[in-house]
């Protein structure tokens, strides 16, 4: 004869919510934190949580930003001047950073855009 068990009670998975995912996060990826003791807390595993990291990253990654170019009619028929600091400055996450100056054209600022890729 065949025996079934039948487990009654809460539901063992759990649906988490965007909000409580980057809470958990930035928990676990604190400088000085212990991911296993972040996901014991929560009463996550780990591997979870580090599945969560890679989506998260990916989704950033994967964001465009709009570049929107716009022409100055102050500019126009005045003599040129020295520009002391860059009109666009990139920190990228590696440590690269990229400064285009408002003298720059438009098809050398996408060259320098397509080289950081």
């Amino acid at each position: 004869m065949t025996q079934v068990t039948v487990l009654t009670g809460a539901r063992r998975r759990r649906d988490w919510s965007d909000q409580d995912r980057l809470e958990i996060l930035r928990e676990a990826f604190s400088p000085g934190a212990c991911v296993a003791d972040v996901a014991r807390r929560h009463d996550v595993s780990r591997g979870l949580i580090y599945l969560w990291r890679r989506t998260a990253l990916r989704q950033v990654q994967e964001a465009f930003v709009p570049a929107v170019i716009e022409d100055d009619p102050g500019a126009i028929g005045s003599a040129p001047t020295a520009e002391p600091e860059a009109a666009i400055v990139l920190d990228f996450a590696d440590g690269r950073r990229l400064r285009i100056f408002g003298s720059a054209s438009p098809a050398l600022a996408v060259a320098a855009l397509k080289a950081m890729r």
